[in-house]
């Protein structure tokens, strides 16, 4: 997957983090692969959702997520690549590993003694996960949370999806961007938020008919005037892209 100067791999069926040891196993092998091809394809970010620790507490599941990653990149080659894993947040599932910010925040101050780590937010996760991003006060309040968990700077990338789904419902449903129960003016908002001007937004919203692609760019790009953001792509094919 490539757009612009940037190449995004994406490690999502992985569980580094299961009570099962032969499932970590096998997630650890697969996500050392995931590693090997990005760097092997130049990729300046793979996007990593740690998996779910069911059957275990909570404190267990962040060391086995970050003993797996260590475990996976010992001996690649990474050093003095542009190239970071992100800790992607997810959609507060019970047992789903990130599904608040001090988790993917834990993480990272976990992994960064060794291996090269920041973070992803997706706007449909921080949503249902409870976050509000709807409100003025509530927008205000959730990126002063950002700021004080994973930090401004560390978010390399967003994802940004409409949500199907209520706030706080758990449920990973994306919608297009407008049409959901997050709205249009949230993303008006973020894409000229300065504190996000280094970052790279992404939409993962269906491209279900002909044509939506261009008709979402087109809408973001308005939405772009006079922002900082310096990219900006629309679902997964290839294409076009504002820049």
């Amino acid at each position: 997957m490539m757009w612009g100067r940037w190449r995004f791999m994406r490690a999502y069926l992985i569980n580094l983090c299961s009570q099962t040891e032969s499932v970590r196993v096998n997630g650890v092998a697969a996500f050392r692969g995931e590693v090997e091809r990005a760097l092997a394809l130049g990729a300046e970010y793979l996007v990593l959702h740690p998996g779910s620790w069911k059957g275990l507490t909570r404190e267990e599941g962040l060391r086995l997520a970050a003993e797996s990653i260590e475990k996976a990149i010992d001996g690649v080659p990474w050093q003095g690549k542009d190239f970071k894993i992100l800790i992607e947040n997810t959609a507060g599932a019970e047992f789903s590993l990130g599904g608040k910010l001090e988790q993917v925040a834990e993480l990272v101050e976990r992994l960064k003694a060794c291996a090269p780590v920041g973070v992803c937010l997706d706007t449909c996760h921080v949503h249902v996960a409870g976050y509000d991003l709807v409100s003025p006060d509530g927008y205000v309040e959730t990126m002063l949370l950002v700021k004080d968990t994973v930090g401004f700077d560390a978010v390399k990338v967003w994802h940004c999806n409409d949500a199907k789904a209520a706030m706080g419902s758990k449920l990973d449903r994306h919608e297009h961007i407008g049409e959901g129960t997050i709205g249009a003016e949230v993303f008006r908002r973020l894409l000229h938020d300065e504190r996000f001007g280094h970052a790279v937004f992404i939409a993962e919203t269906p491209v279900d008919a002909p044509g939506m692609r261009q008709e979402m760019l087109g809408c973001c790009g308005r939405w772009l005037r006079g922002s900082l953001v310096s990219y900006f792509d629309c679902g997964l094919a290839s294409g076009s892209s504002l820049r």
